[in-house]
């Protein structure tokens, strides 16, 4: 929210403005013809009646170009990031890795009995890190064939979306599963052809997702495991010492940390779950 304010902010400070009333000058006048199409002149209307019709001359002008280039300027790229930044969360979540490492985090953490230790504030922000680590030659390919090209004039608006996107979408396929795709493409009806280009966005997005979830499930199942062994034992001794009203958990609990900090759990949860990225 603080750096939206500030975006606003710096939109709202900024001199040269292209939204501005409709010039005197004929020479900002578009199409081919130098006829102006104002019924009354600018600021002659004496009634109401005079003012309520159609002035074309009173509107607002919006200018979409930067010096000619065909681009959009500064001021409106800026009205465009803003927009951009309420897509960034979803953005974030749906077409990257952190979907998959959060859920494995949080997997840990239910398997320690631990309840809030560690935060949703550290296991959010280590998520976002380990996404950082493993997309950053995704971004930095996005960056260099994209962005500097756009900055430059050397590519469209349009694109420039098809260049971003298509290293968000080699990521995503290697990623996927290929009963995934075929499941969301019997769905929608669309045929396809095995290969990258032949799936839409719309198909390869979900199918990610799924797929996903479906990993990010089997690792929480082997991470289990020994912590269910752990109160398995525990339960067994307690009920053959006849101690009914004792929770297994509270018992379980410190040998499962323990378990946990002797074979360097956090080291070995992180490598398995990023290099399932790498193979």
């Amino acid at each position: 929210m603080v750096c939206l304010l500030v975006m606003v902010g710096i939109l709202c400070v900024t001199p040269r403005l292209s939204v501005q009333a409709a010039s005197l000058d004929d020479s900002d006048l578009a199409g081919e013809t130098q006829e102006r199409t104002y019924i009354n002149e600018p600021g002659s209307a004496q009634t109401r009646e005079e003012l309520s019709q159609l002035n074309i001359a009173n509107n607002l002008t919006v200018t979409t170009y930067d010096d000619g280039n065909g681009q959009v300027n500064g001021n409106l790229r800026i009205l465009l990031t803003l927009t951009m930044l309420s897509l960034a969360p979803t953005l974030l979540i749906m077409l990257t890795s952190f979907t998959r490492i959060i859920i494995v985090l949080h997997f840990t953490r239910a398997a320690l009995n631990t309840q809030t230790a560690p935060p949703n504030q550290v296991l959010i922000g280590l998520a976002l890190f380990l996404t950082y680590f493993i997309m950053r030659p995704t971004l930095t390919q996005v960056y260099q064939e994209a962005v500097v090209p756009l900055e430059e004039g050397t590519i469209t608006q349009e694109e420039f979306f098809e260049t971003g996107v298509k290293p968000f979408r080699e990521f995503m396929y290697k990623q996927t599963q290929t009963r995934d795709v075929q499941m969301f493409l019997d769905i929608s009806g669309e045929e396809w052809d095995g290969t990258l280009d032949g799936i839409s966005l719309s198909v390869l997005v979900p199918s990610f997702i799924v797929g996903e979830l479906r990993r990010a499930f089997i690792i929480g199942f082997v991470i289990y495991i020994p912590f269910i062994v752990i109160d398995m034992v525990v339960a067994s001794t307690l009920m053959s010492m006849g101690m009914m009203m004792l929770p297994p958990t509270t018992i379980s609990m410190p040998f499962k940390i323990l378990l946990f900090v002797l074979a360097d759990g956090w080291n070995l949860v992180i490598m398995q779950t990023v290099g399932t990225f790498y193979r």
